[in-house]
């Protein structure tokens, strides 16, 4: 039994069409219903519609990425109940169209986070990187956040003097664009309303975040346990504790912690490369090991880190993540497995054709596609030489 091999879509506006992920050899599509606001009930005609758009490409939807999580979860207020109860109706109308894998994430306010969505490579293509000194330079004089020598080494303090004066209007302009982003056709957040969330954050801190997501789990375990629904958390993305917001999913100790807090099996994990890699102190294949039994997805990328921990996406098997002990790892836990484990290769740089086009960040069809190519191929190796 080989893993599910499976590519995110977007929906019908994505640039990649479903013709072009079956093209690249992908069986299974991840996908999401990313034009309903966050916290409102997902319908089952609306489900349907996707599900039988991908069906009709002759693909299976084989996880659901994301069902959002409302800040009024993540945060605990007046209205979390509200939220809640929506969330426990979508997850019983995915389960009654099939859908019984879900993808989350309990990043405060923020999705995923770089500074750069378009860093060149030595070979012309264009990936994603994170840049500490600009991360610190949107800090300090957009978002203005006071004391943010806590949250910054020395060394990253000192380069942001000496670069500062380089970034004149129109890179601050694209900074803030870039950081505030959020998810492809979901919306982006403001200064303003990320400074709100940082006074809420602050009160509530890592402790208090993770004992609101342990709320959460508990709140739908019922649901998932009756639909036979498997939740997998996504990593945070960059694993670290950025612009003054907590993190609870970032390390062996978080995710053994998520696992232990409501220990049951529904309770999954989403193994993501690529944003636990750019963690200098995570021993991925340790990882894996430690939480593979729950491990119900799996994101499969790479990244290169230097001495300031500044990390670009690399090629999928050429980085500071084993890939090939990550794919042994994942090949061993399928086999075992009650049902096969969906991966897909996450992000891709934009190269060759894709570098004329209009593409959403990280999912170009050409970089993934060559991600996908390389990763079948190593699972197949493994599996040949089992």
């Amino acid at each position: 039994m080989g893993l599910i091999q499976s590519w995110r879509w977007y929906g019908p506006n994505d640039p990649v069409s479903l013709w072009d992920i079956r093209q690249a050899g992908a069986t299974g599509v991840v996908s999401a219903l990313h034009q309903i606001p966050h916290g409102e009930i997902w319908p089952k005609d609306q489900i349907m519609e996707r599900k039988k758009l991908i069906e009709e490409a002759r693909l299976n939807w084989v996880v659901v990425e994301s069902l959002p999580i409302h800040e009024a979860i993540k945060t605990r207020n007046g209205d979390c109940e509200k939220y809640l109860e929506n969330y426990r109706i979508s997850l019983k109308n995915l389960s009654a169209c099939g859908l019984k894998t879900i993808c989350y994430n309990f990043m405060p306010v923020l999705d995923w986070t770089r500074t750069d969505l378009s860093f060149s490579l030595p070979n012309g293509a264009k990936a994603l990187r994170l840049d500490w000194v600009e991360l610190a330079y949107f800090d300090k004089y957009i978002l203005k956040r006071e004391n943010i020598q806590d949250a910054y080494s020395s060394e990253i303090l000192d380069e942001l003097e000496r670069r500062r004066h380089q970034i004149n209007q129109e890179k601050a302009a694209q900074l803030e664009e870039i950081i505030c982003m959020g998810v492809p056709t979901e919306g982006s957040v403001s200064v303003a309303s990320l400074r709100e969330s940082l006074e809420i954050y602050k009160e509530i801190g890592k402790d208090g975040l993770r004992n609101n997501l342990a709320h959460f789990i508990s709140s739908i375990a019922a649901v998932c346990e009756e639909e036979g629904i498997k939740m997998t958390i996504h990593p945070d993305d960059p694993p670290f504790p950025i612009l003054g917001l907590p993190r609870i999913a970032s390390s062996l100790e978080d995710l053994t912690w998520i696992v232990d807090a409501v220990d049951r099996p529904f309770n999954g994990v989403c193994f993501c490369t690529g944003s636990l890699g750019a963690g200098e102190s995570n021993d991925l294949p340790n990882i894996l090991e430690a939480v593979g039994n729950r491990v119900y997805f799996a994101h499969l990328r790479n990244v290169i880190k230097d001495s300031l921990g500044n990390f670009y996406e690399s090629d999928h098997l050429d980085g500071d993540v084993d890939m090939v002990k990550i794919m042994k790892i994942l090949v061993r836990l399928n086999q075992s497995s009650a049902s096969p484990i969906p991966f897909r290769p996450d992000h891709g740089h934009q190269m060759l054709d894709d570098l004329k086009k209009t593409t959403n960040p990280g999912y170009s069809g050409i970089g993934r596609l060559k991600g996908l190519a390389e990763l079948r191929g190593l699972e197949a190796g493994i599996l040949f030489g089992m």
